[in-house]
């Protein structure tokens, strides 16, 4: 077997990157080619002041985002750190002239990555394009009213988040339990230039006007007998599937005994 083709059957341990832009499919046919290239010029820029070599880093067009894998000769904390850094004012620049900003939703993780003639796969990549298309990266994003919201797994965030490192700052990451494809797992979200954003779960929590649900009968009313019914003092009375629009009182007004 040549050495090419061993490369194609072996797994390299890599930082898997995944860049998507938020509310992507809003963008018209004139909007999106230059949403695209907004996001290439915010990356690469990025690689470049980071002083990351460009034959270091592997790149995939997604269309409405960027799939990168970068070599382990390149520290992870550099990526962590500085990269993310000019990734962020790239992208505040950018956004300085727009009337609506470009967000940007980036999930890392490190793991094995293979490589064939048409790109990247393994379970790296999955994972870490999983954490940036998470409903609570989403809306930890549009909660928090940020241009950007990084997403590392669990074990990144503990093998190298936790420790630190040149404007890395575990304390301004907050732990969340978001639902993959494959199930639940453990994430950490950070919102660059910001403090530690609140709860991921509470931002997860759905903002819309819909009703809230009817509460639930006590645990003694029987479920299936429409005919029961409630008195209090002979002041109200309180029927199954009563609704009230306002506050009622129950007692005589003004209290006493």
């Amino acid at each position: 077997m040549d050495r090419d083709a061993m490369d194609l059957t072996e797994a390299h341990y890599e930082l898997v990157i995944s860049v998507d832009a938020r509310r992507s499919g809003e963008y018209d046919d004139i909007d999106k080619p230059r949403m695209r290239g907004r996001i290439y010029r915010v990356v690469e820029t990025a690689f470049t002041h980071a002083k990351v070599a460009r034959d270091a880093v592997h790149m995939e067009d997604r269309g409405d985002g960027v799939l990168l894998s970068v070599s382990a000769r390149v520290p992870v904390t550099r990526l962590l750190g500085l990269w993310m850094v000019e990734l962020h004012e790239n992208l505040r620049d950018e956004n300085r002239s727009l009337r609506v900003p470009l967000g940007l939703r980036i999930g890392m993780h490190v793991g094995p990555v293979r490589h064939d003639a048409r790109g990247i796969s393994g379970r790296a990549v999955d994972l870490a394009c999983r954490l940036a298309d998470s409903a609570m990266a989403r809306q930890l994003l549009d909660a928090e009213g940020a241009d950007l919201v990084l997403v590392v797994s669990g074990s990144l965030y503990e093998d190298v988040v936790r420790g630190g490192g040149k404007f890395i700052e575990p304390e301004r990451y907050v732990l969340g339990r978001p639902t993959l494809k494959e199930g639940e797992t453990t994430a950490w979200f950070h919102l660059p230039g910001r403090p530690a954003p609140a709860s991921p779960v509470a931002a997860a929590v759905p903002t819309t006007d819909a009703p809230a649900p009817r509460a639930q009968a006590p645990a003694d009313l029987p479920a299936d007998d429409s005919r029961t019914s409630f008195s209090a003092q002979g002041d109200i009375s309180v029927h199954r599937d009563n609704t009230y629009q306002r506050s009622v009182h129950i007692g005589r007004k003004g209290g006493g005994a």
